[in-house]
């Protein structure tokens, strides 16, 4: 099993898709560091050799920001933008969708089960 980012890649998995779990890194990103490591998209992870993971591991630590100095960005641009006070940051804070999507029928992801009108008894 390669580990890469400190994160575990997944057995008998695709390169391409395998790269996926490492945070910071899509299916187009992973597909440009597979071409820059001269390895094939279908490759499995579990045929991974040590200078192949090497390579990577290269490649990824150069070019790409990824797991916990990426999830530190994206949380301090989510602060920025609460701290500021913009309609963005008060959506944030409020815990609604921020790119305007619909709340009267949708978004129970951002708002949560529903809270039901007070009963009588």
């Amino acid at each position: 099993m390669a580990r890469i980012a400190g994160v575990d890649l997944p057995k008998n998995k695709h390169m391409d898709r395998s790269l996926t779990y490492i945070h910071g890194i899509g299916l187009t990103s992973a597909r440009r560091i597979l071409d820059k490591a001269d390895l094939p998209y279908t490759m499995n992870s579990d045929d991974l050799g040590g200078d192949d993971v090497t390579r990577i591991r290269k490649i990824i630590e150069a070019e790409y920001t990824v797991e916990g100095d990426r999830r530190r960005e994206v949380s301090m641009d989510i602060k920025r933008l609460t701290d500021s006070g913009c309609y963005r940051g008060r959506r944030h804070r409020m815990g609604l969708p921020c790119r305007g999507q619909n709340t009267k029928n949708n978004s129970r992801t951002r708002k949560g089960p529903r809270r039901g009108a007070a009963r009588r008894n």
